[in-house]
């Protein structure tokens, strides 16, 4: 059960002023970072776009061997 607003914001207003002001920074802060839902639905936008490119022959297959092989001499 995840707490709403309405159940949140009440006990922030009993908070003293430094701490209502480290919330405040706090939440500000989060709004520039996405959330794993928010990360998660963008990667699915992605790869059903390069599904799509590819699909409709704008994108090159390259073979999971040479991936591998380029992902292994790129670590060295």
């Amino acid at each position: 059960m995840s707490t709403t607003l309405n159940e949140v914001l009440p006990l922030t207003r009993e908070l003293d002023l430094a701490d209502r002001a480290k919330l405040a920074e706090q939440l500000l802060t989060s709004l520039d970072e996405p959330s794993e839902v928010e990360v998660e639905k963008l990667w699915i936008e992605e790869a059903k776009r390069r599904l799509a490119a590819y699909r409709a022959g704008q994108g090159e297959a390259i073979p999971a061997e040479e991936v591998f092989r380029r992902a292994l001499a790129d670590l060295e």
